[in-house]
């Protein structure tokens, strides 16, 4: 098992990372997200020059805002600073495309985009079309190295719909999921090893899964009421509300899309949102306000013990293990941690040192 910190991505603070290689992380994955955060690409080259051993990468680029050349030459330079250690996650993207009030890139757009990633990452030349017209292109003056394209660097898949983890088994080398119970987990696997199987690939050990969640270990006595604990969760947990409320209002306020951790909570947090100050088509401006970086004061009654339970690795040391032992059987190969912004270097050293050495 492998653990890896998603950190948001601060230019002040990209020494989260250096933190992390110091205890013991195998992974920093940065992610893309322009309206709320800082350029993940200027982050990384921070990281790059000022760590030595851990791995670090995007987590996860976004297609609908950069063309997959930008995005394929925008990881090849970081990995010209950080040869062998640099890894591409891609998904089709949900936070930096909902806070513009924006749809994810349509699967079957994505799977055009991977294909002409995996592509250019490998060095070749490829068809790609853009504003109508399609030409081969590919990378010119390799001998000079203003970007590496000569260490690999793997493409990794945020994926959970089964047309998206099709197209993970048919050009990823890896593949990102949030949560998931180990029966998910090895049925999403086996949907993606069906992919590369229709692809006329075959997906070796070498195969990395990965899940990004938030994390808290509990101390003794302590429980998921407790507001160190919400302290430490609260941004994560909310930010799968609002992706739930958006999902809900997309589908019709359809009450099936409301998972059962937020049934509680759910006609008080739709009566919050029509109160907002916005016009109703651009309250994502503050339903997203926070996304994965602070708990929004006001949303901290929304933050219950089941709402923890079901989306958050949360509990004693060695609950969290054995959680962990039972994923990894089911696959799993990476814990991410995403905790809140102002949290982080606390729940980092908690996982460091109070889960990690059991894997170790």
């Amino acid at each position: 098992m492998k653990f890896a910190v998603t950190i948001d991505p601060n230019i002040n603070r990209w020494d989260l990372i250096r933190y992390a290689e110091e205890l013991g992380y195998d992974r920093a994955w940065v992610p893309d997200s322009q309206m709320i955060w800082s350029d993940c690409y200027a982050t990384l080259a921070l990281a790059a020059v000022n760590t030595k051993r851990i791995e670090i990468g995007t987590g996860v680029a976004i297609p609908g805002t950069r063309i997959a050349p930008v995005t394929a030459h925008s990881i090849g330079t970081i990995n010209q600073l950080a040869p062998g250690r640099t890894f591409l996650g891609i998904g089709t993207g949900h936070t930096a495309m909902r806070v513009m009030g924006q749809d994810p890139m349509p699967v079957k757009e994505f799977r055009e985009y991977l294909r002409v990633l995996r592509s250019l990452l490998d060095g070749d030349a490829v068809d790609y079309s853009y504003r109508g017209r399609t030409q081969e292109i590919q990378f010119l003056h390799r001998d000079r190295y203003y970007l590496n394209l000569d260490n690999k660097i793997p493409i990794y898949v945020a994926a959970n719909g089964p047309k998206a983890l099709e197209a993970t088994g048919a050009y990823g080398d890896g593949w990102v999921t949030i949560g998931g119970a180990p029966s998910e987990i090895s049925d999403k696997l086996e949907r993606i090893h069906g992919g590369a199987a229709a692809a006329g690939r075959t997906l070796d050990e070498n195969f990395q899964t990965s899940v990004l969640t938030a994390g808290c270990v509990l101390r003794p006595g302590e429980k998921l009421t407790d507001d160190r604990v919400i302290d430490e969760v609260g941004s994560w947990v909310t930010c799968e509300l609002h992706f739930f409320y958006e999902i809900w209002k997309k589908y019709g306020e359809n009450d099936d899309m409301v998972p059962a951790h937020f049934a509680s909570v759910w006609e008080e947090y739709v009566d919050r949102v029509s109160k907002f100050s916005l016009p109703e088509d651009a309250r994502f401006r503050q339903i997203h306000d926070g996304h994965c970086t602070y708990m929004q004061p006001e949303e901290r009654k929304f933050v219950t013990p089941e709402a923890i339970k079901a989306t958050c690795l949360a509990g004693t040391p060695e609950e969290i293990i054995e959680e962990m032992k039972a994923r990894e059987k089911s696959g799993l190969q990476e814990l991410n941690i995403l905790p809140d912004a102002d949290q982080a270097h606390k729940v980092y050293r908690d996982f460091a040192e109070l889960v990690m050495p059991a894997f170790r």
